[in-house]
């Protein structure tokens, strides 16, 4: 585990997430079962953290639904308050955030409460979806927008493989 500071408090940077893509389903209660390596990784963060074990699930494109442990979510509430240079788009950011954002507590099965408006917004009842940990979250994506990542990982996949090659990969 890494720590870093921000203005007085400290902030998990770094539990060891899982590695794969994990495909979830959002039940027609709007509840999303996470998978038992995700249920982990997000426990040990909450007990690294002494926290309680609530995410904070949101979207900020539109697009795809980010799930943080709150603590998280709150240091970058935090960042966004703290950037002079563009306070406005930071409120923007925000304001989306909390439109369609909400907390959840992860039950004692493993699962979280999806906010309505973000499950009506992206059709995620009853739906597939996918999951995967990124930068201290848990991105939820679509069957459209997978397949797209899927499509768009294809598109000069050897020219991006070499590029990091070169780089040590």
């Amino acid at each position: 585990m890494e720590m870093n500071k921000v203005e007085g408090t400290s902030r998990v940077t770094h539990v060891e997430p899982p590695t794969e893509i994990f495909q979830a389903r959002v039940d027609d209660k709007g509840r999303l079962k996470l998978p038992a390596d995700i249920q982990r990784y997000l426990n040990e963060v909450f007990v690294l953290e002494g926290s309680a074990p609530k995410v904070f699930i949101t979207s900020l494109d539109r697009r795809t639904v980010r799930i943080y442990p709150t603590s998280v979510w709150k240091q970058n509430e935090l960042l966004l308050e703290q950037d002079t240079d563009s306070s406005e788009d930071a409120e923007y950011i925000v304001f989306m955030a909390k439109d369609l954002g909400g907390t959840s507590e992860v039950d004692s099965q493993g699962r979280i409460l999806v906010p309505a408006a973000l499950r009506r917004l992206l059709n995620l009842e009853n739906e597939p979806v996918w999951l995967n940990c990124y930068k201290s979250r848990i991105n939820m994506l679509g069957r459209e927008v997978y397949e797209e990542m899927q499509a768009k990982y294809m598109e000069n996949t050897l020219e991006r493989l070499r590029r990091f090659e070169r780089k040590g990969l």
